[in-house]
């Protein structure tokens, strides 16, 4: 069997887990998930310092084709070593946590089979305690115990099944209940129409416990039905053809708000009523003017892609923008570590659409933003507003872009790096606004007459490219900076400079 230790994805396990791409060849087999069920037991064990036969685990899945046979691989895995297993059935990845925090549940640990908005031959496991999800140094050590196991048989017929999707839905009812003041207390979101797109991943939930028993019209949602192939679009806030769906069923269903969640929920963005997309720094934007009146000055982590215009609104209305490096976990973590500093950081935000707050365990949870924003709703509508009135004031932007120069042969990394150094000197030569304390790569602002916008240049963690990121302010704003940024690497003739 080919080294399970190169599945492992950042702090997640990922690979291909079925046929049906050409040139994809299987890796995360069943017997790489028995393995890595061994070796998360054997990890979490060593973690809370009891013994195997004392561990209670939780494993859940979305819609992927291949769920079952990973879910029964990690399971058989599991008993073998002599703990607990409990079915979760089709859940979102962070009803899962939740399942090691909720008192019916206490989960020792828990595992949710996913690989997020990625194509349907692919599928992975994500792992939590109560601490929260595991580090990449925890995945690391999980992966080199499994390689060191033998594959373990056991009967599943021992596996109980327990529903911690409704008992996670009830807690998000209790939410919204508590923090709006309605007449009718079980029916707060009454005379609200909201449209759901899950994309065919496990939100389906979402509309049927959630909006449906508290009153909301949910007519004209859609791709409710879990589907691992993804048969309407894929399910991922970031993608334009996703977007444009549930846009254009908000607009037809002359909704209040449309909600779209990726395949396991721990993202979304949003859709208001004239058919403006709440993503990427829009949904930041609306996320922190939400929770700006309990947060004061409070500050907001992001990955480093957030525009120029983002942080003079989160300014603008009083609070602090810590633009940090990408990476869900990474922008988490860097929140968490100030609020341990005594630095009030009470949202770390992604806009890929992860959102994690301090008032949820730092948990990056698609669901629970999609309570925050139907609370905001419904609050703003007893008072006459628009959902819309939270980001009247954030600067329109023009155009964004994203590139990827590709670097060729080897020793990639030396030559990104020598590259990147260089186009930040050429760049300081040239009196350019560059950014300090950047915690990834090279990022310049410019407002002139000649062009206005910004851009950031960075290294890939782990690919040969460079990603470019750049945002125009007027129409062509962002040719102007892509020829700045090819200017600055003249020279570099190992980079694969892609068309405007």
């Amino acid at each position: 069997m080919a080294d399970i230790r190169k599945l492992q994805n950042g702090s997640d396990i990922r690979g291909i887990a079925c046929e049906g791409v050409a040139g994809e060849n299987v890796n995360l087999t069943e017997e790489a998930g028995n393995l890595i069920g061994g070796g998360f037991v054997r990890w979490l064990a060593d973690k809370k310092g009891k013994k195997t036969q004392e561990l209670r685990i939780g494993i859940g899945h979305d819609s992927r084709i291949t769920a079952d046979s990973l879910f029964a691989a990690a399971a058989k895995g599991i008993l073998a070593a002599g703990a607990k297993v409990y079915d979760c059935g089709l859940v979102s990845t962070p009803s899962m946590f939740m399942t090691t925090v909720f008192d019916e549940f206490a989960f020792d640990g828990a595992i949710m089979i996913t690989a997020s908005h990625l194509p349907f031959n692919r599928n992975g496991y994500k792992f939590f305690d109560r601490d929260g999800g595991l580090e990449h140094d925890d995945i690391t050590k999980v992966l080199e115990t499994a390689a060191a196991l033998e594959i373990a048989d056991a009967d599943l017929s021992v596996v109980e099944k327990v529903d911690s999707i409704s008992v996670y839905c009830t807690f998000l009812q209790e939410k919204i209940k508590k923090s709006i003041q309605a007449q009718d207390y079980d029916k707060p979101l009454a005379g609200l129409h909201i449209v759901v797109d899950t994309g065919n991943g496990a939100g389906g939930f979402f509309v049927e416990k959630v909006l449906n028993p508290l009153g909301a019209d949910t007519s004209g949602s859609q791709f409710l039905e879990p589907d691992g192939h993804f048969p309407n679009h894929i399910p991922n806030p970031e993608n334009k053809e996703a977007m444009e769906a549930v846009r254009q069923a908000v607009l037809q269903n002359k909704a209040d708000l449309g909600i779209i969640f990726d395949t396991d929920v721990d993202r979304m963005s949003a859709v208001l009523p004239n058919g403006d997309e709440v993503n990427r720094d829009a949904i930041i934007a609306m996320m922190t003017a939400i929770i700006a009146e309990d947060y004061p000055g409070g500050t907001i982590v992001t990955d480093s892609v957030t525009s120029d215009r983002l942080t003079r609104f989160i300014e603008g209305i009083g609070m602090k923008h810590h633009r940090y490096m990408r990476g869900y976990k990474n922008v988490i973590n860097e929140s968490m570590r100030l609020n341990d500093e005594g630095i009030v950081s009470p949202l770390a935000i992604e806009t890929s659409g992860h959102g994690a707050l301090s008032e949820n365990y730092f948990l990056d949870d698609g669901a629970y933003m999609a309570v925050k924003l139907l609370i905001a709703l419904a609050k703003a509508a007893k008072e006459g507003k628009a959902l819309a009135s939270f980001i009247e004031n954030m600067e329109k932007g023009f155009e964004e872009r994203e590139y990827r120069f590709r670097i060729q042969g080897d020793d990639f990394k030396a030559y990104g790096t020598e590259a990147l150094n260089t186009f930040e000197e050429r760049a300081k030569a040239k009196g350019f606004d560059i950014a300090p304390n950047s915690y990834e790569g090279v990022r310049i602002s410019f407002d002139t007459e000649e062009v206005k916008g910004w851009l950031l240049l960075r290294m890939s963690l782990h690919d040969p490219q460079m990603p470019l990121n750049i945002e125009g302010a007027r129409e062509g704003d962002c040719d102007k900076l892509f020829d700045i940024v090819t200017g600055l690497l003249d020279g570099f003739d190992r980079l694969v400079i892609p068309e405007k």
